[in-house]
């Protein structure tokens, strides 16, 4: 009984204090408040989608250049870099200074915090597109290279585990997010199946160290490059379910 008398005291004190055209402006205020956090975090969004597309690119321009032995596309996939590291730092900062006017809390935080992690791994996904285009340039000394056609499909599963955490980060959905670990594991397989073949090259011909090297180099890039993905469904199951999951 008291709780209720002390409801409609309250209830009195915040109508005496403030109008209803005041408290109309102060709900409006926040609506408005609101609406320009969702339109800032769907830019966000978008922007992410840019610099995955980026990332996938990178990678598949990269392949392209390895097995064509094509050192100047190599050398643009090289330049284009500085693109997407200007991207990422572009992203960041927005995504900082809309926790700084927003202070969001519970599952928008989330959603930001996230976003800064998802930007970390397409970057880093970038970066190992352009490592194989530095191994690309390093072989083109080698006119008789005949590389592992593994290679390919770790790129081509690679390609579908991005397509399939993008579509997974748009819909926030934890299933497809929780199947790239068996995505991944295929690429794993393929990675130790590649170097096996390249340790029996090295025995038989010693000479080709070098190349076996490079090539060795390019696998591991693919590998890390799919990891980074599991990071990005990692990252959509934190999102949704607030607790940390391992997928690689």
């Amino acid at each position: 009984m008291f709780t209720k008398i002390l409801q409609r005291v309250n209830s009195s004190l915040i109508l005496t204090c403030y109008p209803y055209s005041m408290l109309d402006r102060i709900g409006g205020d926040s609506m408005a408040t609101r609406g320009q956090f969702h339109h800032e975090l769907e830019e966000i969004n978008n922007d992410i989608i840019r610099l995955a597309d980026a990332a996938e690119e990178a990678l598949e321009n990269a392949i392209n250049a390895l097995f064509n032995k094509d050192t100047e596309q190599a050398k643009a996939i090289i330049e284009q870099d500085h693109n997407i590291d200007r991207l990422e730092i572009e992203i960041n900062d927005k995504t900082i200074l809309l926790i700084a006017k927003q202070q969001p809390v519970a599952t928008d935080l989330r959603r930001l915090i996230i976003a800064l992690r998802i930007v970390t791994d397409l970057e880093r996904m970038a970066d190992n597109a352009k490592n194989i285009a530095n191994a690309t340039i390093y072989l083109g000394e080698y006119n008789e290279v005949v590389l592992p056609e593994g290679l390919k499909k770790m790129h081509e599963i690679a390609k579908d585990m991005l397509h399939t955490a993008l579509k997974a980060f748009r819909e926030e959905d934890i299933t497809l997010a929780s199947s790239l670990s068996a995505m991944d594991d295929k690429v794993d397989r393929l990675y130790k199946l590649i170097i096996s073949e390249l340790l029996g090259e090295t025995a038989t011909n010693p000479d080709k160290i070098q190349y076996v090297m490079q090539v060795s180099f390019c696998a591991r890039y693919l590998e890390r490059y799919a990891d980074h993905i599991t990071n990005i469904g990692e990252s959509i199951l934190f999102l949704v379910k607030g607790e940390n999951y391992n997928l690689n």
